[in-house]
């Protein structure tokens, strides 16, 4: 079987991977680029990703690029602790939760992808239009603007925004904070601070997001450069005695602005054969770390199908219907949803974060919020393996 994958992201090239595992050979990655280069900021890889990642043989790689992070901790606008839980291998997990930046690991996906397959598997200045292609089955991974999901439903336009605008920066902080491998997350549900280590662990990623008035900047551009002073004006008074939110942004290397966008749900992700992955499938809003982690699951299923059935009707079946679920979260704030509570239950701030959000419902969004995205520790570290050989 032929195999054309638009899009040489981190879901197109983690379909390359888990295509060649599964034996199919003839697998080749289309990317409008001329050249691919280790653009972006800061993401996460949750376990569920990482085991993925490991099954494909790319653990050590992902170690050496990665941060494992230790906790996810919530906290109030003023820097009161909400909720916090241990992640990754101290979470029970058989596999680390890793903090890495978005560009270096696309490189070392690209590496291992011409390693493996040939140094020609990556056409870069090579663009798919639409779904005329020449091969078996077309994959379309070419991320939220793509052509392969345009040409499927025309007519469906810009990606909705929700009227929030994000800023993702990175600094080279004097100081570790909290357990120097923590992600925090501070806000009321309305405003956020998030913050964790990538690269060498002293290199911070943030992301500062609020509401803006009028027309959003280009929907879906992460490569938008930020203006600092407007973003830190808004979290001027963030400054807590764990973490200098204001200085942390006027620091920055490297600022970028993007406003909150996600795809609506579709009904199908298939016809004939053309098939859809990623965020050309589902893109999401940017909660609960859980975008690249999803295109890799999608990557790692549909090879699965494709080698166990012969089709990707079972990668379907499965990926859709769990995707939907979480874009759906994700638009109620998903776990992030205890700040809210916070902010509307104690607004200036409390002594007892038990008598505003009491441990067994701050517990329970967590809980649930695991097992809509998939990485529940029992059930991923019970559930079967999607190698094929």
């Amino acid at each position: 079987m032929r195999i054309t994958i638009a899009g040489g992201g981190i879901g197109g090239l983690a379909a390359a991977l888990s295509l060649h595992a599964a034996g199919f050979e003839d697998v080749v990655v289309c990317e409008a680029a001329g050249e691919i280069r280790p653009l972006g900021v800061g993401i996460n890889l949750l376990p569920h990703a990482v085991r993925e990642l490991t099954e494909l043989g790319l653990a050590g790689r992902l170690a050496a690029i990665g941060v494992a992070t230790a906790e996810l901790a919530y906290f109030n606008r003023y820097g009161q602790a909400i909720w916090s839980e241990p992640r990754g291998l101290a979470a029970g997990y058989r596999w680390p939760q890793y903090s890495v930046h978005r560009g270096e690991l696309q490189m070392m996906l690209l590496d291992a992808v011409r390693e493996r397959l040939g140094p020609h598997a990556v056409r870069t200045g090579t663009r798919v239009e639409g779904l005329r292609h020449d091969s078996d089955l077309l994959v379309g991974a070419d991320g939220i603007h793509s052509a392969v999901r345009a040409a499927l439903f025309p007519g469906e336009g810009a990606p909705p925004w929700n009227g929030l605008v994000l800023w993702r920066g990175t600094t080279r902080a004097d100081r570790p904070f909290l357990t120097g491998r923590s992600m925090i997350m501070a806000g009321d549900g309305t405003q956020k601070f998030v913050a964790y280590p990538i690269g060498d662990g002293r290199l911070v990623n943030w992301i500062a997001e609020r509401p803006i008035d009028g027309e959003p900047p280009e929907r879906g551009d992460w490569n938008r450069p930020a203006d600092l002073a407007a973003v830190v004006a808004h979290f001027a008074d963030w400054t807590f005695d764990w973490l200098d939110v204001p200085g942390l942004i006027t620091a920055a290397e490297a600022a970028y602005e993007y406003p909150m966008v996600d795809r609506e749900p579709l009904p199908f992700w298939t016809r004939d054969d053309v098939v859809l992955l990623g965020d050309a499938a589902h893109a999401m809003y940017p909660v609960g770390s859980n975008g690249a982690s999803q295109a890799i699951i999608d990557a790692r299923v549909l090879a699965h199908s494709l080698a166990t059935t012969g089709g990707t009707a079972a990668y379907e079946e499965l990926r859709r219907p769990a995707t939907a679920a979480l874009q759906l979260a994700n638009r109620r704030q998903g776990p992030e949803i205890v700040m809210r509570l916070a902010h509307e239950r104690a607004p200036g701030g409390f002594e007892d974060i038990e008598r505003v959000v009491p441990l067994e419902e701050r517990a329970g969004i967590a809980a649930s919020y695991k097992r809509t995205a998939g990485f529940d520790p029992a059930l991923l570290n019970e559930r079967a393996s999607w190698s094929v050989r």
